[in-house]
């Protein structure tokens, strides 16, 4: 799924595989407050279910405290649920982690 700005840039692109209880979630761009309502409201009509959720950050670029939210957010359903994965962390966004306290709550590989 492709999110845009209002002037067409696109801002953030996610791709989802499910198959059985798990997810996986590839992002790429930039997730921040123009995009992070929509991510999130496509998680919270998909991972009912799940046992076993994947982020991607592979092309992730850029996370913002509205991203960070979503993640935190989604975290906590997954704790009841099943477990959380974070992939391919570049260090741009494992330093932001590191700062903001993630890297302690969140499983990353």
């Amino acid at each position: 799924m492709n999110i845009k700005d209002s002037k067409g840039k696109k801002e953030m692109t996610f791709n989802k595989i499910s198959e059985d209880n798990q997810m996986i979630l590839s992002l790429s761009g930039r997730l921040d407050a123009a995009n992070a309502p929509r991510l999130e409201t496509e998680l919270k009509n998909s991972i009912n279910g799940v046992e076993k959720l994947v982020f991607d950050f592979k092309e992730l670029e850029y996370i913002s405290s509205a991203g960070l939210r979503v993640l935190l957010s989604t975290q906590k359903v997954m704790n009841k649920q099943g477990k959380m994965i974070v992939r391919n962390v570049n260090d741009t966004i494992a330093d932001v982690f590191e700062i903001t306290g993630f890297a302690d709550i969140t499983t990353i590989e």
